[in-house]
């Protein structure tokens, strides 16, 4: 495949061409903020909205994601208006998503505390109403447990139930009330296997094994 130039913050890389913008800086060690970013997606879902950046050539902030590199391309994922974009999306996220870092088997393990760190804000919002949608625990698979209140609705899990074949997770509602289950919320026990996927993709401490041992 051919291969193109173009410039992020600086830095000239050379990636092959049609390569989404997002995989073309991580692959490059330059950090975009995502939570829903899939590579092997070839049709991102874009839900999260925190890969902002500014394009030299185009007028408003991109999802990173969504953008298709060209020759002679120049990104500042740094920009003001980008970074604004993602924090105040990110301070929205956090703003329902239940904080137990303490006593998660993600900590210092998650996209969330990474993602907080980048952006140099906190994972509690100051300026926003907390609201919790307090949702029960679904622990009856031997294997894992899934704990809807932190989930981030990034859809990674979705995708790969379905990529696989399995198809045993899906969404529901809409609005505030939207969340990550099961056909007719039906326990994760009733439905799903054990091949780990959608465990394997969560960014938080939504989707976690039980065992210590099995996380090795």
């Amino acid at each position: 495949m051919k291969r193109i130039n173009l410039i992020i913050n600086g830095k000239k890389i050379n990636v092959p061409q049609e390569e989404k913008l997002l995989w073309a800086a991580l692959d490059n060690g330059i950090y975009i903020p995502n939570l829903c970013g899939l590579h092997e997606n070839t049709e991102p879902m874009a839900a999260c909205r925190l890969c902002w950046v500014e394009v030299e050539g185009i007028d408003k902030p991109v999802t990173a994601c969504t953008q298709v590199i060209f020759e002679g391309m120049v990104v500042n994922t740094k920009g003001n208006r980008a970074l604004t974009l993602a924090k105040r999306g990110f301070e929205l996220l956090m703003a329902s998503h239940a904080l137990d870092c303490g006593h998660c088997v993600k900590n210092r393990n998650c996209e969330l505390q990474k993602i907080a760190h980048h952006l140099k804000v906190g994972l509690k919002t100051r300026d926003l109403r907390w609201l919790l949608r307090d949702l029960p625990i679904d622990d009856s698979h031997p294997l894992f447990s899934y704990d809807p209140n932190k989930c981030v609705l990034c859809g990674r899990c979705v995708w790969v139930c379905r990529n696989h074949k399995i198809g045993a997770l899906g969404f529901s509602h809409r609005g505030f009330q939207r969340r990550v289950t099961t056909f007719g919320d039906e326990p994760m026990a009733s439905i799903c296997v054990e091949c780990r996927e959608c465990i394997n993709v969560c960014p938080t401490g939504a989707l976690t094994l039980k065992s210590s041992a099995m996380r090795i």
